[in-house]
């Protein structure tokens, strides 16, 4: 016995050729009106952005814009080349400065997720006491400023002093490491709350069916809950990453000694407080800044993109 019935694909297009599916469509009016507005907000957007890419091209240098002048006569890449090889008054070249605030990105982000995720999946699955007391308080320490615990964290490492066999001894709060343990206190709150509640959405019958087939805790965790967890860990890791590369607060108060300085330092340090403000150069000098973030975001953003959409789901 056949069936007359037409498949699906089929029946879309005689219902498109017929008419049927013309009262989904939007009036041309409100077409044209959505398309105006999104290229309202697209010019909005990147209106800022081409400016700072053209007084970074101003032969001129001036002192202070003047205008709004997109395309610079007789362009030139000068700004960068002189940010590039010192970009303040300190003996630092761009090369350090982006070494430091690299060491302190990369290592922020992988602790805050290696500590986070084990922290989450301990609130995740684990039930025991003061857990709801716990995440209470992980939850009034996320709703502070990360201006708050300026103060108490440096009074704290002030107070410490660690011996390394190659580097020696140095005092915790004057050094990358210490600016990392403040910025991890932080970005850990986040990290705990943010995967806690993409763990919860991962079904328990996973790891029971694991635990049928002799699998341990520690390799359902390795090799189930993580690989799951991916986009969540991934948009975790990013946004550590982007709050370590950009963080000013901890390395402008703790730091004393120019080879530490951060990018986010000699950014605010090129802005003339007695003199004038060199704005080719820190433009040229942003625009640097900027780049590397949106590098590790173009190879992330598939597990970054599906990341935000499910958490916006489940969430």
């Amino acid at each position: 016995m056949t069936s007359t019935t037409a498949p699906a694909p089929a029946l879309a297009k005689t219902a498109v050729k017929t008419g049927k599916l013309r009262r989904d469509r939007l009036p041309l009016g409100r077409q044209l009106l959505l398309q105006l507005i999104c290229i309202g907000i697209l010019i909005t957007v990147l209106f800022p952005i081409m400016w700072v890419v053209s007084m970074s091209l101003d032969p001129l240098s001036r002192s202070r814009p003047e205008g709004l002048n997109l395309i610079p006569a007789n362009p030139t890449l000068e700004a960068y080349a002189q940010v590039i090889q010192q970009p303040t008054n300190n003996p630092v070249s761009f090369l350090e400065l982006a070494k430091n605030s690299f060491i302190i990105a990369c290592t922020s982000s992988l602790f805050s997720v290696l500590i986070g995720v084990s922290a989450a999946y301990a609130f995740s699955r684990l039930h025991f006491r003061g857990r709801s007391v716990l995440m209470l308080v992980i939850l009034g320490v996320l709703m502070l400023p990360a201006v708050a615990t300026l103060t108490p964290l440096f009074v704290m490492l002030n107070k410490i002093v660690v011996t390394l066999p190659v580097i020696g001894e140095f005092n915790l709060r004057n050094s990358l490491m210490g600016v990392i343990l403040a910025i991890i206190s932080g970005l850990l709150p986040f990290a705990i709350w943010n995967l806690k509640g993409y763990l919860d959405t991962i079904p328990r019958e996973l790891e029971e069916a694991a635990s049928v087939d002799g699998a341990t805790t520690n390799q359902t965790f390795f090799k189930i809950i993580l690989p799951l967890a991916t986009p969540a860990l991934a948009v975790t890791a990013f946004l550590g990453f982007v709050s370590g590369w950009t963080e000013f607060y901890f390395s402008w108060m703790f730091l004393t000694k120019p080879q530490d300085f951060t990018l986010a330092m000699a950014l605010y340090a090129m802005q003339g407080q007695f003199t004038s403000t060199p704005w080719s150069l820190f433009a040229a000098f942003a625009i640097l800044v900027a780049i590397p973030p949106a590098v590790v975001y173009f190879f992330a953003q598939r597990w970054i993109t599906s990341g935000l959409a499910i958490g916006a789901v489940k969430g």
